[in-house]
């Protein structure tokens, strides 16, 4: 009879702990950010950990406040702390690909989130369409100024998705180029996002072109840099101002008036898909339900790309407003 039950259990406990989850190993993802300059990362991050953490998955976060070097060595430490699968945002497109051959020697895959990391054998990237917002920027400003002298404010030269954001923009604004509508009197990408690049690059254009009709500026971080020097030249609600973030900063602007609109990316979506993603590469998923992929220059890399939507004086309630993004107290205070 003893005999009977001992088999019994040795029979049906691998079967419970299926049910329970005892048998499984728990994942662990390790999550190397850039910095939290702009608004949006720390949000990026913790819907990240919220929807990691109901899938089961432990987070490991580390920050290289826009250290390559020092990203490069926190993908080690993470590897090392057993990071079954890492989650980048690469604080350098080239620079990043160091780390995908140092992850796949421990059998770990890795997830470009955001940004896309060049020139490697990454597994996956997730981010919204880049060259969308892009035409989204230049086509909302065109319609509004759709003659005149224009400056372009890029991101920075370290992040792909500042060149995507660049032919987004160039596809719409070509043809008025073409027809004289429209004069290109400045075009520069910034070192790095940051303020302080929008506001240098603001002031060299107006020294160089004080007569500028709208300026496509590629995030809200640099546009309130941008909005700082115009304000300095008396320029501050003459001239057309774009961005991407919806930062609360660029609400509030363009409730003033003195920013013409940004673009919204819903950073809950990404963040909680990204966070499903990793835990499904962790569990060495190969995504053969998707069907799009991107080149970064060496292979086609399995993708996942959102839209993105415009927001605007009139828009602002029914997009970030209403996604809970921001609230309407803080914008309109």
């Amino acid at each position: 009879m003893k005999r009977t039950v001992v088999l019994l259990l040795v029979i049906l406990l691998p079967c419970l702990c299926m049910f329970n989850g005892c048998s499984q190993k728990k994942v662990k993802i390790g999550l190397l950010m850039d910095n939290y300059e702009q608004d949006r990362w720390e949000r990026d991050r913790d819907y990240f950990i919220q929807k990691a953490e109901e899938l089961g998955a432990e987070v490991l976060v580390e920050v290289a406040d826009g250290d390559a070097a020092r990203q490069l060595e926190q993908a080690q430490k993470l590897l090392d702390e057993k990071a079954d699968v890492l989650v980048i945002v690469p604080v350098d497109l080239n620079e990043a690909a160091k780390i995908i051959p140092l992850a796949h020697r421990y059998q770990n895959r890795v997830l470009s989130y955001d940004r896309l990391i060049k020139d490697c054998n990454l597994d996956f990237y997730i981010s919204f369409d880049n060259v969308e917002v892009g035409a989204l920027q230049a086509e909302y400003l065109t319609k509004i100024c759709p003659v005149g002298n224009y400056a372009i404010i890029g991101g920075a030269k370290t992040d792909n998705n500042s060149f995507l954001l660049k032919i987004g923009q160039m596809n719409v604004l070509e043809p008025l180029i073409e027809k004289g509508d429209i004069g290109i009197v400045y075009d520069q990408f910034v070192d790095r996002w940051h303020e302080d690049n929008g506001y240098a690059h603001m002031k060299e254009c107006l020294k160089k072109n004080p007569d500028i009709d709208a300026v496509l500026v590629a995030n809200d971080g640099l546009a309130t840099g941008v909005a700082r020097a115009l304000e300095e030249h008396g320029l501050l609600g003459k001239v057309h101002i774009s961005g991407q973030d919806a930062e609360l900063s660029a609400c509030q602007r363009i409730i003033a008036g003195t920013q013409t609109m940004t673009v919204y990316k819903p950073i809950e979506a990404i963040a909680y898909k990204a966070a499903g993603i990793a835990v499904r590469l962790a569990e060495g998923d190969n995504f053969r339900d998707l069907h799009m992929s991107v080149n970064n220059g060496k292979k086609m890399v399995p993708a996942l790309l959102l839209p993105s939507m415009v927001v605007n004086r009139e828009t602002i309630k029914l997009t970030v407003v209403a996604d809970g993004y921001l609230k309407e107290n803080k914008i309109f205070e």
